[in-house]
């Protein structure tokens, strides 16, 4: 695969198409699954409220993933992703009901980072009940 997206054609400014990614109890247990996760504050409300949270919060590394999304899908290669962090800033707290948590994400070009490799720095922002759930959240990215 390679990144569908030109560095010619994006610009500093450049608004990726913002996502929503939808996060339930049973999300958090495939994901624990998954990834071998299966620290109780991710599942067990009474666990999680003991101490201290206010309920049951998605994985770190989950709402790290669903995040890049936003630039993976925008590019249309996950490999052109060269560099990837964020800083854990609030939990994402999801109740037991049908609904669960909803995690939404945004990006933007930031930077053109150097016209040789063709790589890009994008900002995203990330968001859960109207708060910010990742902070410095930012990939370098490699486009055709």
């Amino acid at each position: 695969m390679s990144a569908k997206i030109s560095y010619d054609d994006v610009e500093v400014g450049t608004e990726l198409p913002a996502q929503s990614f939808p996060v339930t109890r049973a999300t958090l247990v495939q994901y624990a699954g998954a990834s071998g996760d299966f620290n109780p504050i991710h599942w067990n409300e009474k666990f999680a409220k003991e101490v201290g949270l206010p309920d049951v919060i998605a994985h770190g590394m989950f709402t790290m993933a669903e995040a890049i999304r936003v630039v993976t899908d925008w590019t249309g290669d996950p490999g052109a992703v060269a560099e990837y962090g964020v800083r854990f800033t609030k939990p994402v707290i999801v109740p037991n009901d049908d609904n669960g948590a909803l995690i939404e994400v945004s990006g933007k070009v930031a930077a053109k980072l150097d016209d040789d490799a063709r790589t890009v720095r994008v900002d995203l922002t990330a968001t859960s009940a109207g708060q910010k759930v990742l902070g410095m959240s930012r990939a370098v990215v490699r486009l055709a």
